[in-house]
């Protein structure tokens, strides 16, 4: 059992030590608990990253809200100044951070800052999918983004979603378009019909996104570490873009297949 105590200066290094430069664009999927004991707790985990990245590159983290703006309809309406993020406490906390911006997107928006944080959010609410190729999840792509997996592994994978969507793979989307609503910046309300992620064989696709790891390591796409006790993974956007196309190339239910 590690019970060293994590502070600004070890995880500025174990940071570094990931391979992540200065001017990267970086999103992290993250789990606060498995980096152990931290002196000052999670605000100086979100120090360290924007300390390190957003002078001169950009630090993203998911502020995704599908748990409660959910199929059933009973919560349709987004406002981005109050709805909490429901992956986790990081995430919550770096939405609310001065100087973050926080896509308008009502159920997989994504919290940013860094020197293009205002292109990164533009027109997100115009987007009518969970991870539109013109929107933010599409931006990881153009914008050569770094993803890292900081404790969680790699079943969290939400840009899969988005290349299954961009992919055309059948049986991922709704027919039909839910009737959301986005509270626009003045309090405007924005309509915002969306279709939404769907499995239509219930079998837990999302579930199925590790199994591009073989694929991923075989071709030395994957960088591993450490960040205080959490296991890492660190992945390009770009990379797993053109695995993932690769793989539906050839069974375009790859994810869905046991």
């Amino acid at each position: 059992m590690n019970n060293k105590i994590h502070d600004f200066d070890s995880l500025t290094e174990d940071f570094k030590n990931l391979g992540i430069k200065r001017d990267d664009n970086v999103l992290i999927h993250s789990s606060m608990k498995s980096i152990g004991e931290v002196e000052g707790g999670a605000d100086i985990v979100l120090d360290v990253f924007i300390a390190y990245l957003a002078d001169k590159g950009n630090i993203a983290l998911p502020a995704h809200t599908w748990r409660q703006i959910n199929l059933k309809g009973e919560h349709t309406v987004f406002d981005p100044e109050k709805e909490p993020s429901c992956v986790g406490i990081l995430t919550e906390m770096f939405r609310k951070r001065k100087g973050v911006l926080r896509s308008l997107h009502p159920t997989h928006s994504i919290a940013i800052t860094g020197k293009d944080k205002e292109y990164f959010v533009k027109d997100e609410h115009l987007i009518d999918t969970p991870c539109g190729r013109k929107g933010c999840w599409g931006k990881l792509l153009d914008m050569d983004f770094k993803i890292i997996f900081l404790g969680c592994g790699t079943k969290c994978n939400t840009y899969i979603h988005g290349v299954e969507e961009w992919r055309g793979v059948p049986g991922r989307l709704t027919e039909y378009y839910q009737q959301l609503k986005i509270v626009m910046p003045g309090g405007k309300i924005f309509d915002r019909p969306m279709r939404r992620h769907w499995d239509k064989n219930d079998r837990g696709v999302s579930e199925n996104y590790d199994k591009i790891q073989p694929y991923m390591e075989e071709r030395g796409l994957v960088l591993k570490g450490k960040f205080g006790n959490a296991d890492c993974i660190v992945e390009k956007a770009k990379d797993i873009y053109n695995v993932t196309a690769e793989l539906l190339e050839k069974n375009i239910d790859f994810f869905g297949n046991e």
